[in-house]
């Protein structure tokens, strides 16, 4: 296991060595539970119901998994801590490797590894335009997006 970045102790005031040395940008904590909880969104193909992570100013997400979904038991039960990387690959070269890469949407790229115990997730995005969730599902209906997006400035793609 790749342990370099953090072979001296760290002082109170020092940031985490992945984020001071390896530039590792904090992205969100994902909370797991098992009731279901206000305004939670199902993203059936993952069997997984999220919540708060549009909202949280935090970045928590509360994760409720259905039991057909393939994640590891320790990511089903422990919290854990996501950054957002430059190269996932780089990222995880030397570390143990909780879940394979995978892109679970258009723009991300996603793993999971093991370090002391705990899962961490890293997930690297691509330059591809980010679109609102409400414009995004306007799309898949086959729906013009609301003229809100318009007044954001979001443009559409043609």
């Amino acid at each position: 296991m790749k342990r370099d970045v953090t072979s001296k102790k760290r002082l109170n005031h020092e940031p985490p060595a992945v984020t001071a040395k390896l530039g590792w940008r904090y992205h969100h904590i994902g909370i797991p539970h098992t009731q279901p909880r206000v305004q939670e969104h199902h993203v059936a193909p993952l069997g997984v119901h999220v919540a708060g992570f549009e909202t949280s100013p935090y970045g928590i997400e509360w994760i409720r998994f259905e039991p057909h979904c393939h994640v590891p038991e320790i990511v089903r039960i422990v919290p854990h801590i996501a950054f957002a990387v430059d190269d996932l690959d780089e990222a995880l070269k030397g570390r143990e490797i909780l879940i394979a890469p995978t892109e679970p949407s258009a723009g991300v790229r996603v793993a999971f590894i093991l370090d002391d115990g705990a899962p961490i997730e890293l997930l690297q995005f691509y330059t591809t335009k980010a679109v609102s969730p409400r414009t995004r599902h306007a799309a898949e209906r086959g729906a013009a997006p609301d003229d809100g997006a318009r007044a954001k400035g979001i443009r559409r793609r043609r």
